[in-house]
C-alpha cells in the first residue's frame, strides 16, 4: 500500500511539474508573441502591402491620387522595354554595379592585405580613417563632391594650380567624366566596409599556414595566390553579392551628385523611378505612379536574377559535385 501511495504522490507530482511547466512555456510563448506583433505589423504595413501593391499600381495607368480606374494591363511594361530613357538608366545601373564591384572590393581587399600585417603601426587609426565615409549619410557625400567636381571646386582649382590642366574640367557636365566620377566616389564610400569584411576573412586564417608557407620558400605572391585567396573564396562569394546588391540601390548618392544630369546621363534606375512617381516635372506636369511601379518591379526582378547567376557562377563547382553525386547513386541503384 505505501509503495502504492508513494507512486500515486510520484505520479501527482511529475502531472503538477508537467502543467507548472506547459503553463510557463504558454506564457514565454505569449509574451514572445506580444513582443513580436508591432515588428510583424510594421512588416506588413510598410514592406508586404508596398511591394504587393507596385504589381497591382503596374497594371493601371494612376498619376499616385484618387482610386484606380485606369486598367491597362502590361500597357506600362511595354511602354518601358521601348523607351530609351529607361533603357539608358538600365545602362547606367550597370556600369555602376560592376565599377563600383570591382573597385570597392579589389581595392579594400588591398587595403585589408595592408592593414592586416602585424608589424604596421597605427593600424586602428587608418581602419577608422577608411571607415568613416561608410558612417557618413549619402546624401551629404553627394553634395560635397558635388562642389569638389563643380566648375570652380576644389579639384579643378588644384589642377590649374598645378599646371595639369589649362580649363577647368566638366566633371559634372560631361556624361562620361559624370558616370565615372560617380562609380569612384561610390566604391569610395563602400571601402570600408568591404575593408572590414576582408579583414575579417584573414584574420579567421591560421598563422600556422604562413609559416609553413615562409618555411617552403614560398614569397609574398606566391603565398597570397596559393594559401591567402584559396582561403577566403568562400567569404568572397558574400562580399561581392552584398557589392553587387548595394550598387542596385544608388539613389541617395546619384540624386545628390547629379540628378542624372547631364540629360540624364547618369539617371540609375531608383532615380529613374523617383522622378515618375514623385517629380512631375521629369513627366510633363503629372506623376506616374503606375508606370514607376512597373519600372521598380523590374528593377527587382534585375536583382533577383543578378543574385541568381552570381550564385550559380560561384558556386558552379559544389553545383556540378552534387549533380555528379546525385548521377552516380542513380547508376548505382540501377545496378
Amino acid at each position: 500500500m505505501a509503495r502504492k501511495d508513494l507512486n500515486a504522490n510520484s505520479s501527482d507530482n511529475e502531472l503538477i511539474v508537467k502543467k507548472k511547466m506547459s503553463t510557463r512555456k504558454k506564457r514565454i510563448t505569449m509574451w514572445a508573441y506580444i513582443f513580436l506583433t508591432p515588428q510583424i505589423l510594421f512588416f506588413f504595413v510598410f514592406s508586404a502591402y508596398p511591394i504587393v501593391m507596385s504589381y497591382v499600381y503596374s497594371f493601371y495607368n494612376w498619376s499616385g491620387i484618387g482610386p484606380l480606374r485606369d486598367f491597362i494591363g502590361l500597357g506600362n511594361y511595354a511602354q518601358l522595354l521601348s523607351s530609351s530613357r529607361f533603357w539608358q538608366s538600365f545602362e547606367v545601373t550597370f556600369y555602376y554595379i560592376i565599377g563600383t564591384t570591382i573597385l570597392g572590393v579589389g581595392g579594400a581587399l588591398i587595403l585589408a592585405i595592408i592593414l592586416n600585417d602585424s608589424g604596421m603601426k597605427g593600424k586602428s587609426f587608418y581602419r577608422t580613417i577608411y571607415f568613416l565615409p561608410v558612417v557618413t549619410i549619402t546624401a551629404i557625400v553627394g553634395v560635397i563632391m558635388a562642389n569638389i567636381f563643380g566648375v570652380n571646386g576644389l579639384v579643378n582649382q588644384l589642377l590649374q594650380t598645378f599646371n595639369i590642366s589649362d580649363k577647368a574640367i566638366p566633371w559634372l557636365s560631361n556624361g562620361a567624366l559624370a558616370t565615372i566620377t560617380l562609380i569612384v566616389i561610390g566604391s569610395w564610400k563602400g571601402l570600408g566596409i568591404n575593408m572590414i569584411y576582408w579583414l575579417a576573412g584573414l584574420q579567421s586564417i591560421p598563422n600556422e599556414l604562413y609559416e609553413s608557407a615562409s618555411l617552403d620558400g614560398a614569397g609574398f605572391w606566391a603565398t597570397l595566390r596559393h594559401v591567402t585567396l584559396p582561403l577566403l573564396k568562400p567569404i568572397m562569394a558574400v562580399i561581392v553579392l552584398l557589392a553587387l546588391v548595394s550598387g542596385v540601390n544608388a539613389f541617395d548618392l546619384v540624386k545628390t551628385y547629379t540628378n542624372g544630369g547631364p540629360y540624364h546621363q547618369t539617371e540609375t534606375l531608383d532615380l529613374f523611378i523617383y522622378n515618375y512617381a514623385f517629380d512631375s516635372r521629369e513627366t510633363g506636369g503629372q506623376t506616374r505612379m503606375g508606370y514607376a511601379s512597373a519600372a521598380g518591379v523590374l528593377l527587382g526582378i534585375f536583382t533577383f536574377f543578378l543574385s541568381v547567376l552570381y550564385g550559380v557562377i560561384s558556386y558552379s563547382n559544389e553545383i556540378k559535385a552534387y549533380f555528379a553525386k546525385r548521377k552516380q547513386k542513380k547508376k548505382g541503384d540501377s545496378k
